[in-house]
């Protein structure tokens, strides 16, 4: 109860402080912003003023306008515009006469740009720094999430979520690298909670609203992926007019302008990028498989369709309420690796227990599952960005390399452990629950004094 009292607070404050600066400080921040891209840089005699407006204590409560901004930027350009085509598909298909075959093969086309768009986005938000990027992708992003709308076909729509899928993957790994320019050790856990809580109520807003409220209201799936498209568009021009903390254009306070070639092979010889990735790859992979197949499952062994779509809107819901407790216990502790595993434990158990719970004990083994996914996605990115040669200069290389694993995993799990269901149903959750395992084994050999 006390975490959760402390996380409404913060809650509250960034709330507050959101409505403080957007409603009585915006004209300043779009001419300070206009003004900074457009002049060059004074001499530091001269920007005397702008220092003291860019103080230490304006940052203090700045950031925590940046972190709604941010969360936000999750919710609306990356969880909502991914989780409402699975359940848009139906009316999709019925439009476009697709087969289950090509149903399947447009939501796993996603996922496979992750792979490259991973290291690649979080490189240039290193590179040429957050602000810039975000502002960019969330752009772009929106336009391709709206071209969807005037697919044709499988070949079109394929197409255009391809194209979607090269450029969502870089939104996620520089909104982590915001939390880490704009917030201090102590409450980094708390900020990279908010943000995912972002990501989990995204992902439960979209699957619930996208079929049953926003296509009817709007006029047919077209119209809404054209409205989510144009709101992460609105997402990317509001990246345009925040500021920055003091010392950075872009990206935050002393933080360093570092090359491709530089950035990868300063990340690649540090050992708990490479665990932290192969344990990504197992919880990712375990969650990612679970997730897809449970609706199916359930269906199959007699469950109603809204009680086996509730199981997934219950595994989101619980993953969104205790992000930020999850959040700010770890940074009260500050033991990120044994929270980790203790995730990926709950995550494994949970997995393995539904593949021989029947009835009530299915919805324990799915908030079991679910209490963390979020979590430990928070923890473990805060956990990146502490590792010893990391830090905020090179989070977003490192991020984005831990998620190739994720987009790996993403595209071998759901399909082998579905391949099981022929020989039994329940077969694919111990596939994925031994996933799990793997991920286990691997936190347990990250070194956790490895700390930026």
């Amino acid at each position: 109860m006390v975490l959760f009292r402390v996380a409404f607070l913060h809650f509250a404050r960034m709330v507050r402080l959101t409505f403080d600066y957007w409603r009585i400080g915006i004209l300043c921040e779009v001419v300070y912003s206009l003004l900074s891209e457009t002049l060059p840089e004074l001499p530091a005699s001269t920007t005397q003023s702008g220092a003291n407006m860019n103080s230490p204590d304006r940052d203090a409560n700045y950031k925590w306008v940046v972190l709604t901004l941010a969360a936000l930027t999750h919710t609306l350009s990356v969880a909502i515009p991914m989780m409402c085509l699975p359940v848009l598909f139906k009316e999709i298909s019925d439009d476009l006469g697709l087969s289950l075959v090509q149903i399947g093969t447009i939501w796993g086309s996603g996922f496979v740009p992750i792979i490259i768009m991973g290291i690649v986005g979080g490189v240039l938000g290193d590179r040429f720094g957050t602000r810039r990027i975000l502002r960019m992708f969330c752009i772009l992003a929106g336009i391709a999430c709206g071209l969807r709308a005037f697919s044709s076909g499988f070949i079109t729509l394929l197409a255009t979520n391809l194209l979607y899928g090269f450029l969502f993957p870089a939104i996620p790994m520089n909104v982590h690298k915001t939390c880490a320019v704009w917030f201090s050790k102590r409450q980094l856990g708390l900020a990279n909670g908010v943000v995912s809580m972002g990501m989990a109520a995204g992902f439960m807003v979209g699957s619930m609203i996208s079929a049953t409220v926003m296509s009817p209201w709007l006029g047919g799936w077209r119209n809404v992926l054209v409205f989510y498209g144009a709101v992460s568009v609105v997402v990317g021009v509001l990246w345009h007019f925040t500021d920055a903390p003091s010392g950075d254009e872009a990206s935050g306070p002393a933080v360093d302008r570092v090359s491709f070639r530089d950035a990868i092979a300063h990340v690649l010889p540090i050992r708990n990028v490479w665990l932290l990735g192969v344990a990504l790859f197992g919880f990712g992979g375990c969650a990612q498989g679970l997730l897809g197949y449970l609706p199916l499952y359930l269906r199959g062994i007699g469950w109603a369709g809204a009680l086996a779509d509730g199981a997934l809107g219950a595994f989101h819901g619980v993953s969104a309420v205790a992000v930020i407790p999850i959040a700010l216990l770890s940074d009260r502790l500050g033991l990120r690796k044994k929270i980790l595993i203790s995730a990926a434990l709950m995550m494994t158990v949970g997995t393995g227990l539904v593949s021989i719970a029947d009835g009530l004990v299915i919805w324990v083994a799915v908030i079991l599952a679910g209490m963390i996914r979020d979590g430990f996605m928070s923890v473990l990115m805060t956990t990146i960005i502490e590792t010893e040669g990391i830090g905020a200069a090179y989070a977003g290389t490192g991020i984005g390399f831990v998620m190739i694993f994720s987009g790996l995993s993403n595209l071998i799990s759901p399909p082998l452990g579905n391949s099981l269901a022929q020989y039994h149903p329940r077969l694919p959750f111990v596939f994925w629950a031994g996933l799990g395992v793997v991920g286990l084994i691997a936190l347990l050999f990250v070194r956790e004094g490895d700390r930026a």
